[in-house]
């Protein structure tokens, strides 16, 4: 199902380092939530978002990186694999069943931000020095960090060392493909 088309970020949004990130990325993200966002054509609808409380910040490869998970089965996997960039989008309170819907429907079955209210925004060119041009987060967001695929590999189940892991967490064996990206910039209201 095609997505409401995004707008234009416009003014109002500052570029930041991934190291500004304010709380603790495990709480924000494991309790808070996030929206992983991608798209090959966010003016048009091609875009696609779902929640994750998977994911995490670090360094590697001598670069700032942010991973996340998606399973196989979501349609924001087509998205992320087409597209350079993805976002992490962060709202803070407030959005919980924004989220919650992000996460329990599928954007093959619905227009996600017309059935939740939230406004999909596409950052141009004058973004960040260009680093963000084309990346798709939404406007009612805190932050909204833009990232540069690096790498993806796919889960499979005899790397799990502890075995109930994938029992417990894949039972219908729908495993996850993990991307890391270059965390290129983090947009903030400024």
């Amino acid at each position: 199902m095609k997505q409401t088309n995004a707008v234009p970020a416009g003014a109002g949004w500052v570029s930041k380092s991934i190291r500004d990130f304010q709380g603790s990325p495990v709480a924000r993200i494991g309790d808070e939530w996030m929206l992983v966002t991608s798209g090959d054509n966010p003016l048009s609808g091609g875009w696609n978002t779902m929640t994750a409380s998977w994911g995490g910040f670090g360094v590697l490869w001598g670069r700032d990186i942010a991973v996340m998970f998606i399973r196989q089965s979501r349609c924001t996997l087509e998205f992320a694999e087409g597209a350079d960039l993805f976002t992490l989008s962060f709202f803070g309170g407030g959005h919980r069943k924004a989220l919650a819907f992000c996460g329990e429907k599928s954007g093959r079955d619905y227009d996600k931000a017309a059935e939740t209210g939230l406004t999909p925004i596409v950052f141009g060119k004058e973004d960040a020095g260009g680093k963000a041009a084309g990346a798709v987060g939404f406007a009612q967001a805190s932050e909204i960090i833009v990232c540069r695929k690096l790498y993806t590999h796919d889960f499979a189940p005899g790397g799990f060392l502890d075995p109930s892991i994938d029992s417990g967490c894949y039972p219908q064996k729908d495993y996850h493909r993990m991307f890391i990206g270059e965390a290129l910039t983090m947009m903030v209201r400024g």
